[in-house]
């Protein structure tokens, strides 16, 4: 399974911790991140993910890419819902692309949790 895995920075400590959390489940996928994302968690884990460039930079539109060409099976993106983002499109166009392409979309800790779970016990795909 292909997975993408972002975090807005207020979020970016609650990704890596999933991360550690679920490393042997993430570890038997291949991963997606946008930059400083991806590099946090390689940090912290070790898990090898392809970095695209840093979400305000255009990384939302590479992992949006990714989705309308069918490339990834589920996305993880912790949103930070208090605070304004100059890439609110890119953003917004991301999760509308997850929405059209039936692809499942975690924007929180709670149904991160609940996917990797899933995941974890083998009964998802």
């Amino acid at each position: 399974m292909k997975i993408a895995l972002i975090a807005h920075d207020k979020k970016k400590d609650e990704i890596i911790e999933l991360a550690k959390k679920y490393k042997d489940v993430l570890a038997n996928h291949e991963l997606f991140a946008t930059g400083t994302t991806g590099t946090l968690i390689m940090g912290e884990t070790s898990l090898p993910i392809k970095r695209m460039k840093s979400g305000p930079l255009g990384g939302d539109q590479q992992i949006g890419a990714m989705l309308a060409n069918g490339e990834l099976d589920l996305v993880i993106f912790l949103r930070d819902p208090l605070t304004a983002q100059p890439h609110e499109p890119d953003v917004s166009a991301l999760l509308r692309l997850c929405d059209v392409q039936q692809i499942p979309l975690a924007t929180n800790s709670s149904s991160a949790t609940i996917i990797l779970e899933t995941l974890k016990s083998g009964k998802l795909f």
